[in-house]
């Protein structure tokens, strides 16, 4: 079983999800539970294996979409919080820029706070879930 900090799998998991599936990727060492960092955007300067992506000495960190926390849990959010506006939120994320009208949106009827501990928790829950899948035991060691 790999042993991972809890608070370095989440920073890494938020770096992952932060830009599209292919922008920024994280991967968990099987033999030493050490986080690997990488990016096809920024310049990154920490040293990566050279089989990083090739090997399966390494699991990739997911993304926050390949864990259903995208569109799916903001419609989930308003399906509990203001359903009436279901429908309205579901054609936002039908055109670019979803994320920014929907979080102008949340700030409008004071959800905003709301959501983001919604999203929080969410994704906690599946992240351990994740790492349950993965015979990944977490440390939450500072």
């Amino acid at each position: 079983m790999i042993t991972v900090n809890y608070a370095e799998l989440r920073n890494a998991f938020e770096f992952v999800s932060s830009g599209s599936r292919k922008e920024h990727q994280a991967y968990i060492g099987i033999d030493t539970g050490a986080i690997y960092w990488h990016s096809n955007v920024i310049d990154l300067e920490d040293e990566v294996p050279n089989d990083l992506e090739t090997s399966n000495r390494y699991i990739p960190v997911p993304h926050k979409n390949m864990l259903k926390l995208g569109q799916s849990l903001a419609l989930e959010f308003i399906d509990i919080e203001i359903p009436d506006a279901y429908n309205t939120v579901a054609n936002l994320f039908r055109k670019r820029g979803a994320y920014r009208r929907f979080r102008e949106l949340l700030q409008s009827v004071n959800l905003l706070e709301k959501w983001y501990a919604f999203e929080t928790n969410a994704s906690d829950v599946a992240l351990m879930a994740w790492c349950a899948e993965q015979e990944i035991q977490l440390t939450h060691a500072e």
